[in-house]
């Protein structure tokens, strides 16, 4: 037996094999922001996932797998994706100026918990060129884990400095670059910022050797239609589906949300 072809099953689980696309519902933003409207409690978080079952794939970190096990069970519902990485380089409480990250679970405790997939940050750009490089070998490792044990690695590419430098976030250059290196490390899928256009997006697809994810970034009340629009430029620039949190845990109808998202990603397609 080889853990490449545990690697193409969980693949094939998280993404849908007749569109071949995949939204996966990022709901770990409890380890970077702490409480947030829709996962303020467990019981909000254990109901929120009802909602979110007809995903591709659920992200959440590893302390609330044990507390949200029963979204993954069953033939029909999400893959497990757990989100590996805490840092401080986005947070609004406490921010700090330059990023730093730590893994919270290793991969083999990940794998016994029966995820599909991993999500790892990966901060470029620092100030320090030393930093850089431990973030390329703490996700080189993590990858070569993944490879081990048949697991699918998510890497997600940021401007360490983004905060000081927010400009540097959306450009093409730099995010070209980056999610390159992700891919080279070793990724399986590389899941970015929205870069702004489709133009720019469609040249980040194309020059990255696996399957690019768009993020949805923080829920805009003055632009409710915004994840809608991104979710249509995105499939149109090529890439391979969305990782949406805010705009679907934080709307109205979250089911409703979630089912206008899949008709955008997987059009014509029941499951």
């Amino acid at each position: 037996m080889d853990s490449r072809t545990g690697k193409r099953i969980r693949m094939g689980r998280l993404v849908n094999d007749l569109s071949g696309r995949t939204i996966v519902v990022a709901y770990s933003h409890g380890l970077i922001l702490g409480p947030q409207p829709g996962l303020r409690t467990v019981a909000e978080m254990r109901a929120m996932v009802d909602h979110c079952r007809l995903a591709d794939g659920l992200m959440v970190s590893p302390g609330m797998v044990r507390s949200l096990e029963h979204a993954f069970v069953g033939r029909t519902r999400p893959s497990l994706v757990v989100h590996l990485d805490w840092t401080n380089f986005s947070r609004g409480v406490l921010p700090y100026e330059q990023g730093s990250q730590v893994a919270v679970a290793s991969i083999e405790e990940v794998a016994a918990a029966g995820a599909d997939a991993v999500m790892t940050y990966l901060l470029l750009g620092d100030d320090d060129p030393r930093r850089e490089a431990d973030e390329i070998d703490r996700n080189a490792r993590v990858a070569r884990a993944c490879e081990r044990l048949g697991l699918v690695h998510m890497i997600e590419p940021r401007h360490s400095l983004e905060r000081r430098n927010p400009e540097r976030k959306l450009e093409p250059a730099i995010m070209q670059l980056s999610c390159r290196m992700a891919a080279e490390i070793g990724a399986d899928l590389v899941k970015c910022v929205w870069s702004g256009s489709t133009e720019s997006m469609r040249s980040i697809v194309e020059s990255c050797p696996v399957p690019v994810l768009v993020a949805g970034g923080a829920r805009d009340e003055r632009e409710p239609d915004r994840g809608m629009a991104i979710a249509r430029d995105a499939v149109a620039a090529g890439c391979a589906g969305i990782v949406f949190g805010r705009t679907i845990y934080q709307s109205a109808d979250p089911a409703a949300t979630l089912d206008e998202l899949r008709r955008i990603v997987h059009p014509g397609i029941d499951r």
